[in-house]
């Protein structure tokens, strides 16, 4: 069982004046590869909170999924604070996700969403939007477990 931390991003959100779409739906689509939701929480737009929520929940979940602030606006931070809190980058998980996403709209090209280890626990920024959470976790879905194996240290080999 992979256990996750969710955390949505989002001034509004974390104010109670927009219901969260994105972690609900991140939630459900999370019950595919048999993972258990240990953590929720939205956040404000804020980089020191972001960095020390992917911090705490590094110590305790496999993976961390964050939606909101990964585009162009003074306020989207999260990968900002993803990468200062990461070890390594998995940028091939980033890169699928703006191919798949470019061939529905040109401004998937404008995501800053970046995707990392942090100790054992793969942290992976999605966008915002309920649309957009779909189309790109449906791409990397699958490969989730596989790269949480490796992460913990799984010897075997990797050729399917």
């Amino acid at each position: 069982m992979i256990t996750v931390a969710v955390l949505t991003l989002s001034d509004k959100g974390s104010k109670g004046e927009r219901e969260d779409q994105s972690g609900l739906l991140i939630r459900e689509m999370l019950k595919s590869i048999d993972a258990e939701v240990r953590y929720y929480e939205i956040l404000p737009d804020e980089k020191d909170q972001i960095k020390e929520k992917l911090i705490k929940y590094s110590k305790g979940v496999d993976l961390i999924l964050t939606t909101g602030g990964t585009g162009l606006s003074p306020r989207d931070v999260t990968p900002d604070a993803t990468l200062e809190v990461i070890d390594r980058q998995v940028s091939g998980i980033a890169e699928a996700m703006r191919s798949e996403g470019l061939k529905k709209t040109n401004r998937a090209m404008l995501s800053r969403a970046v995707a990392g280890v942090r100790g054992t626990t793969l942290i992976i920024n999605l966008p915002g939007s309920p649309k957009a959470v779909e189309e790109n976790l449906t791409v990397i879905l699958d490969v989730l477990p596989h790269a949480i194996e490796k992460i913990k240290g799984d010897p075997s080999d990797c050729a399917v």
